[in-house]
């Protein structure tokens, strides 16, 4: 995290906490670690007719055992999620690539199979989408550092004026906004920062404290749905729909936000409503007080003007033909030479964000160039199975999952398997809105997946103020993760029917 940011003793807390509480004590740590490396070894000491694919070679049967043993790790956090992707990566080089050792290669090639490139293992750490991501950062450190964030904040706060349940929806929508574009948990942080001077002013035993603080999460987690970047899962299921190898279907930046966006202001207001009723204020009025603001020099001119090109690009980067990726070069590229970003502020990248993403990345990549792929499509029949259970029901997993680990692992997990049943049906998924219906409902399923404390970091954030109950936590994020994957699957059927994607399904 960025270490000028407002709120960032917050997320510095948060890290903190869960260092100290991820999978239980040092000894249960290992016991888990070790079961996913006895795990991974079994599968890859088998014989390869024990897993019953027709064809499938040594490489493809390490794929499997990496693939086992990430599942383990990501599912279990025995270590740091990002950690392990290190790891599979590091493990495919030297074990399924074709600079692998050699003792690992010295086998005939019928039985030993397609080696996978050490090239294209090592790009997954320069993939288009991680630049994208990079993009994303500069801007959120560069808003930072000129007071962008703060001004933007107070502009946007002030019109919904001191009513207590105005300003609630404001803390809803703002946080939402800037999820966007910020990173969930930078969001979070900074907003209940904002807010900390309000809950002060408000009745000791009064709900509406409780409707503030868990506006905070609520917004954060819905809002990241609007743009690719507004979480990672959105990002890793476009790589794999824009994939030239793959599914080659071209949905731009502009066009998710075209759909998203509104589907986040409904989802926010209705979360609004739902706050309202279930906590209602007893306090009528609430002064709002933000300090800080922008700095008045020439550097935060150019952050705002960079900001706002960049931003207009991104939505309209199907019109000008500028790749959403490329866009995000823009803004380094602007602040690295006039000296906004510094050395400094590159250190304060979320580093463990990209390697984690990176990790999922070469998972996907194992799967296709060893051919993996393609002996699963032919042993498992996606065909026969009804496209409706089968888009519904990985989001039902997904969800499910996201409540418990991380949600890019378990976008990481999801997205590599749902890309090759999408790729083998999708004939029978063109009626439900084909191929982008099942990774975008995935997506969607991730981000409101936010039933519990431990579910995403804004959660964990809002809970340690302590003015939030667990089943409080809970009673809210089951109201709006079954409104938002039923609003959310009617808005991606409603799309695929009239095709307004545009793509040939």
């Amino acid at each position: 995290m960025f270490k000028n940011f407002i709120g960032n003793n917050l997320v510095e807390a948060y890290h903190r906490r869960k260092k100290a509480t991820r999978g239980g004590t040092a000894l249960t740590k290992t016991a888990k670690l070790i079961a996913a490396i006895v795990a991974g070894m079994v599968l890859w000491a088998l014989p390869t007719e024990v897993f019953g694919i027709e064809g499938l070679t040594i490489v493809e049967q390490r794929v499997i055992a990496i693939f086992c043993f990430a599942t383990m790790m990501w599912l279990t956090e025995a270590i740091p999620s990002w950690t392990t992707s290190v790891a599979i990566i590091v493990v495919l080089l030297f074990t399924c690539s074709d600079s692998a050792f050699s003792f690992l290669r010295s086998v005939p090639e019928e039985q030993l199979g397609e080696l996978i490139s050490h090239k294209a293992i090592m790009a997954c750490f320069a993939n288009p989408i991680i630049m994208l991501f990079i993009g994303g950062f500069i801007l959120a450190i560069a808003a930072t550092k000129s007071g962008l964030d703060v001004k933007l904040a107070k502009v946007l706060l002030k019109p919904f004026g001191t009513k207590s349940e105005n300003v609630l929806l404001g803390f809803l929508l703002v946080t939402g906004l800037f999820s966007m574009f910020l990173s969930n948990t930078a969001t979070a942080a900074m907003m209940l920062t904002f807010l900390a001077p309000v809950l002060k002013t408000l009745p000791a035993n009064g709900k509406g404290k409780i409707a503030l603080a868990l506006a905070i999460p609520l917004g954060a987690n819905i809002g990241g749905i609007g743009t690719p970047i507004g979480t990672p899962p959105n990002s890793i299921a476009l790589s794999y729909l824009a994939n030239p190898e793959g599914l080659n279907l071209q949905i731009g930046f502009g066009q998710w936000m075209m759909y998203m966006c509104p589907f986040v202001l409904v989802l926010l207001v209705i979360s609004w409503l739902v706050l309202r009723a279930l906590f209602p204020f007893t306090q009528k009025g609430i002064e709002l007080h933000i300090e800080g603001g922008t700095k008045g020099d020439w550097r935060s001119v150019v952050v705002y003007v960079t900001f706002g090109i960049t931003v207009l690009l991104w939505m309209f980067d199907k019109y000008t033909g500028v790749n959403s990726n490329v866009v995000a070069m823009l803004p380094v590229g602007v602040f690295c030479t006039c000296g906004i970003i510094t050395r400094r502020d590159l250190e304060e990248i979320n580093w463990s964000v990209l390697w984690m993403v990176a990790g999922g990345f070469a998972l996907g990549l194992a799967l296709q160039d060893s051919h993996l792929a393609e002996h699963i499509i032919a042993t498992i029949p996606f065909g026969e199975w009804s496209p409706l259970l089968m888009i519904l029901g990985s989001g039902l997993l997904c969800y499910a999952m996201a409540n418990f680990i991380s949600h890019t692992a378990t976008a990481n997990l999801l997205f590599p398997i749902l890309a090759l049943a999408g790729l083998s049906t999708s004939e029978t998924l063109a009626p439900y809105g084909g191929v982008s219906t099942l990774l975008i409902g995935v997506a969607i399923s991730s981000s409101v997946a936010m039933v519990l404390p431990i579910s995403t970091p804004p959660n964990a954030l809002a809970h340690a103020t302590g003015l939030i109950e667990q089943k409080q936590m809970v009673r809210v994020g089951v109201i709006m993760g079954m409104i938002g994957l039923v609003l959310g699957y009617v808005l991606l059927f409603f799309i695929g029917k009239y095709d307004l994607f545009g793509q040939i399904q």
